[in-house]
């Protein structure tokens, strides 16, 4: 369980120490519960080779090697690997917001802990109170923070994160962490980690490169932290592992936390000097520890130089887990608003948006309000972002990206949670959920909005959804009509050839509202774009904009609002080539084919934990194409009882509930989710009670 650094330091002023970046003592793992559900898949971790000597493990945790693990034994790993691809050819840079935010200097690294180190869910869990992190566009990699000496201290990211990251175009990296000695660290695991075999060569490189490559994420966060009497000739052993693990898989980012030095030992240099280059040299970045000044970053950015690296390459570490927005910073000293940018940021903890709201009565809404803030500022406009009070957020100084380049596109607003889940606007699904993997893609910008009246509340919404869990609530304080409102929804590299756009949207609150689709060219010409209703399904306006074959480059796509409501309801928004209708324009009819339904749906595994409910492992045939996997369970009725998704091909069902004690089989089915959104026919089996 991660520890914050407020708490560390408490516990180490007596050894006149500064804050570390360390995660939880063994003992902080003592009041979890014993595992219900031992079907149950967890994210992956290790210790590098033995084990901590004269202790059991924490409550709920498993002592796995790393030297011993093999992709092929691992029965859990269908559950643990991301499919998603790493859009990086997709992603771009539009022009920015705002005119402080630079395109190509300081870029964000965040850590972040999303939870303990065991019995971490591999694929969700049951509740809407999550970290549901949306603002990738800000992002240039993801830590999956954690470790502990009485769990394990190597941990591979679950499939949901990287699903989501990969999606947005941003690397995810698992955590290497070797304990200080103070939490149940021992010297033995970093001689563990850099052991040679009788050939010479690093047999833990090759577990690394293979649990990276397994589970489908893009590299290792090395922190080295136990001080225990290492030397010189050790330093030189991690130079050399490090070395080795860049030289066979170049295509794995490292990034080096500013810890253990080449003399062996653990000093913290709040630099890129002679102690740590030997790491860098050999990493993608660097995280630099916290006890940084003004002059030595200046004096780190011109070594960095020096070695024919850019300076960027190096994260400045920034502790916002106890204080967010209200963190003391210099953010002159890393990111001068009226010169060149000295480092690249590393934003430790930021899922303070969440914590920081009372845990009792902290809902989706609120986590999205606050964590808008957090990246774009107190008025949640990238245009103009501001404090509160010293902050920096990230839209002031960091340009935002995008993947939004290719058609199909589509999206129905969904963050990834939610205390429900909607299908075609009817809700299919009453318990809470959260599933990273099932987000879709976002506005990157929260947000932009054009009216000369005041400007509205524009946000996520959890109380209505078309499809997933949220839509998106733009609400008055007056009328639309009063002063039309122009949204901003995403920045696209998009060339269009003729097409549609479709829109699922809702007045939510009396009153009437027009909708057009606003498009922006290269040149700043704005396309306005007239809907035509066709039909209403379950409350909600489904509407098409067609697209103009001479519309050529589209740059963002937006509404702009008019009418006499004061609160308004997006719920999906789709966009691709040819005319419905259209069935000689071949664009049109592969992009709105419904993706083929998945075949060799088995249950794997089961338990029958109650007379009326079961826990089960489910399998299926991978579908080319398919965007994502929905699992539902047939009621006797015909009715569809949601019971969770997943962007692999393998998904765990913690609680499936018999409808009465006469059903004699309950049936579940799978269906495989395209671009558009679109269902396959479905493929069933069934759990004989």
């Amino acid at each position: 369980m991660p520890l914050s650094r407020r708490t560390l330091l408490t516990a180490t002023t007596a050894l006149g120490a500064t804050p570390l970046l360390s995660t939880a003592p063994a003992a902080a793992a003592a009041k979890q519960e014993e595992p219900t559900h031992p079907l149950q898949p967890y994210a992956s971790y290790w210790f590098p080779d033995t084990f901590p000597q004269g202790r059991e493990p924490d409550p709920g945790a498993t002592w796995r090697s790393l030297k011993a693990w093999r992709a092929a034994d691992d029965p859990d790993l269908p559950f643990n690997a991301s499919t998603v691809p790493l859009a990086t050819k997709q992603r771009f840079t539009p022009p920015p917001a705002n005119p402080t935010a630079r395109p190509d200097q300081a870029r964000i690294s965040a850590l972040v802990s999303f939870g303990t180190t065991a019995r971490n869910p591999s694929q969700g869990s049951p509740t809407a109170d999550f970290y549901a992190l949306t603002h990738w566009a800000y992002l240039e990699e993801l830590v999956f923070w954690g470790g502990s000496s009485g769990e394990g201290i190597v941990l591979a990211p679950n499939a949901p994160v990287v699903d989501a990251a990969h999606r947005n175009g941003v690397r995810v990296l698992g955590n290497v962490f070797l304990p200080p000695v103070a939490y149940g660290g021992s010297l033995q695991w970093t001689r563990d980690l850099v052991q040679r075999d009788a050939f010479g060569r690093f047999p833990l490189v090759d577990r690394l490169i293979e649990v990276a490559r397994s589970h489908g994420f893009d590299g290792w966060f090395i922190n080295g932290e136990t001080d225990a009497g290492g030397d010189t000739q050790l330093a030189a052993e991690f130079v050399e592992f490090v070395k080795e693990l860049r030289r066979s898989a170049p295509d794995l980012s490292l990034t080096w936390y500013d810890a253990f030095n080449t003399e062996g030992r653990v000093g913290w240099q709040g630099a890129l000097n002679d102690k740590n280059a030997a790491f860098f040299r050999h990493s993608r970045t660097m995280f630099v520890d916290f006890r940084w000044s003004p002059a030595k970053l200046a004096e780190s950015a011109a070594y960095a130089k020096s070695m024919g690296r850019s300076p960027y390459d190096l994260m400045t570490g920034v502790d916002v887990e106890a204080n967010g927005w209200s963190t003391r910073t210099d953010w002159d000293a890393i990111v001068p608003a009226t010169r060149d940018h000295v480092t690249g940021l590393g934003l430790y903890r930021p899922e303070w948006t969440l914590h920081s709201l009372p845990s009792a009565t902290r809902t989706p809404a609120q986590f999205h309000a606050r964590d808008d803030q957090f990246w774009t500022g107190e008025r949640s406009d990238p245009t103009a972002p501001n404090g509160p009070g010293t902050w920096r957020p990230a839209a002031q100084y960091v340009a935002d990206r995008s993947t939004v380049s290719a058609l199909p596109f589509a999206t129905s607003f969904n963050t990834g949670h939610g205390v429900g889940w909607y299908e075609n606007g009817r809700r299919t699904g009453s318990a809470a959920w959260n599933h990273l993997g099932l987000q879709d893609l976002l506005p990157s910008r929260r947000w932009t909005v054009r009216t000369a009246g005041r400007r509205p509340q524009v946000g996520f919404a959890f109380d209505a959804a078309w499809r997933g869990g949220s839509s998106l609530l733009v609400e008055g304080p007056g009328e639309f009509a009063a002063a039309p409102v122009e949204l901003d929804l995403y920045r696209t590299k998009l060339q269009v050839r003729g097409g549609t756009i479709d829109l699922v949207h809702q007045t939510a609150a009396g009153g009437a509202a027009t909708v057009e689709v606003t498009l922006t060219g290269p040149d700043g010409r704005v396309h306005r774009l007239a809907t035509t209703r066709v039909r209403t399904v379950n409350g909600w306006t489904v509407s098409t904009a067609r697209l103009p074959r001479a519309v050529g480059r589209v740059d963002a796509i937006g509404v702009r609002l008019t009418g006499t409501a004061s609160a308004w309801r997006l719920g999906a928004l789709s966009v691709h080539e040819g005319y419905e209708g259209d069935k000689g324009h071949e664009g049109y009819e592969r992009e709105a084919r419904t993706p083929d339904r998945p075949r060799s749906v088995r249950i794997t595994d089961h338990r029958v934990t109650s007379p009326t409910t079961a826990e089960l492992r489910l399998r299926w045939q991978p579908v080319r194409g398919a965007r994502h996997y929905e699992v539902h369970q047939v009621l006797p009725d015909g009715a569809r009882r949601f019971l969770g998704g997943t962007a692999g091909s393998a998904y765990y069902v913690p609680s499936l509930h018999r409808t009465s004690d006469t059903e004699q089989r309950s049936v579940l089915e799978v269906r495989a989710v395209g671009p558009l959104l679109s269902s396959s026919r479905p493929a069933t089996t069934s759990l004989a009670w």
